[in-house]
């Protein structure tokens, strides 16, 4: 399998490309219109053809490509079927798994963050969007989040993965690129080895400020990306173009 994990640094997101070599084909799994650019260009460069844009939820915090990506190349967009976005091809469902030719997606619905949220594990490996990150995990006070259901995601499904299985989280905001379940299960504060009612507690105490950007991304994303078209000055960056964006 060709894999690159790339890096979004306005909102700290990991877009994931996954190609097949026998196949040429590729696809990106939580892509970003800011980068939208620097990810054409990296198929071109790897020689592949987008067949599938794949988003684990409907983010808050940036605005996904996947439109814009179906208008440039022909690829199909990829989105959990329990949202009910009307701008999608194919619904995400558990036990159906997304075939690329000798890429294969196995869904789970892991919900808390969101409702709709689903990881993807491949292989030695699972995509956990914001349910799981590295040495956290994606908050529970909107979208229809909830903490109880976010615990029993990550417990009973994610860590029930084999503990060598590799973690790609959609999220680092300290310069981190992968765990392991193992990692994750030992170490991580918020969700190794604690209980139910101790998951609640630390919930209840992060006190976070209202996501500045999830009041024009939430609508956009439902669009499968339609940016708004008049942005304030401070939030045109989550928008725009970016030149330079790096690779994880």
């Amino acid at each position: 399998m060709i894999f690159r994990q790339l890096f979004e640094p306005v909102s700290s997101t990991y877009t994931y490309l996954l190609g097949c070599a026998e196949t040429g084909q590729a696809m990106l799994i939580d892509p970003v219109i800011a980068t939208l650019e620097r990810d054409l260009a990296e198929l071109a460069r790897l020689g592949l053809k987008l067949v599938y844009s794949v988003d684990t939820h409907i983010h808050a915090d940036h605005v996904t490509s996947a439109l814009e990506l179906r208008k440039r190349t022909g690829s199909r967009i990829a989105a959990p079927a329990i949202d009910r976005l009307t701008c999608t091809d194919t619904g995400i469902q558990e036990g159906i798994p997304l075939r690329m030719g000798d890429v294969i997606l196995n869904p789970l619905h892991t919900p808390g963050h969101t409702a709709g949220h689903f990881a993807y594990h491949c292989d030695d490996r699972v995509f956990t969007g914001d349910a799981l990150l590295i040495e956290g995990c994606g908050r529970t006070d909107f979208q229809n989040g909830d903490t109880d259901t976010l615990y029993r995601s990550v417990t009973e499904k994610l860590f029930s993965l084999p503990d060598d299985c590799l973690v790609f989280p959609g999220h680092d905001y300290h310069g981190r690129r992968v765990s392991s379940i193992a990692q994750e299960k030992a170490r991580n504060p918020r969700l190794g080895g604690r209980t139910l009612a101790e998951f609640r507690e630390i919930m209840a105490r992060l006190d976070l400020p209202y996501p500045i950007f999830m009041d024009y991304a939430v609508p956009a994303n439902r669009r499968c990306g339609v940016c708004p078209e008049e942005l304030p000055e401070d939030l045109q960056k989550y928008c725009g173009h970016m030149e330079k964006s790096p690779q994880g």
